[in-house]
């Protein structure tokens, strides 16, 4: 079992990721609240307890195994070096890392296994959008991936997303009614 934290657990991606811990039944120990000060002391529902939201920028990480950032770029630019600082494995979806050499970007459907421990260093990942992957890894149609990563795969312009084309998806850009 282990202690995680959300960090940005107030905002629209921070409910997303509070629900899914709970609905996928996460293994933790222990979990806590993050984020700013406004929402400091508010009470969010998770698993039939009561838990209070900390200051993110107040609060003491040390005994988290993993805080997952979703509160924004300038938050993760300060707050993930602390968190990592304290030991804790970041996992941060802005943009705050996206181009940093010395942070590993880690897509789960890519690069899956790649090795994450670093002293100090903010570990992230990308987000799933759930959106289809460029090649058939999948045919469940529930499967999280990742549309960052077609860029990787494919890094030219796309002019029409192949998603377009699919039936029942409606055409882009929209035409006017009529």
């Amino acid at each position: 079992m282990v202690s995680i934290g959300v960090v940005g657990a107030t905002g629209q991606v921070g409910q997303v990721m509070r629900t899914l811990l709970d609905e996928r039944d996460f293994p933790a120990e222990s979990v806590r609240f993050f984020a700013s000060a406004r929402s400091q002391g508010r009470k969010l529902a998770f698993r039939g307890q009561e838990i209070e939201v900390e200051d993110a920028t107040t609060a003491d990480p040390s005994g988290l195994d993993i805080a997952l950032f979703s509160a924004g770029a300038a938050m993760s630019r300060v707050q993930a070096p602390r968190f990592a600082a304290a030991g804790v494995t970041v996992i941060d979806n802005s943009s705050a890392w996206r181009k940093d050499p010395d942070v590993p970007l880690v897509v789960s459907e890519v690069n899956f296994e790649r090795d994450v421990r670093g002293a100090g260093a903010p570990r992230r990942a990308l987000s799933p959008t759930r959106t289809a992957p460029p090649w058939p890894r999948c045919r469940c149609s529930r499967c999280c991936t990742t549309r960052r990563s077609w860029s990787a795969w494919w890094p030219r312009p796309i002019k029409r997303s192949p998603a377009a084309a699919w039936p029942g998806w409606p055409s882009w850009p929209p035409r006017p009614a009529r």
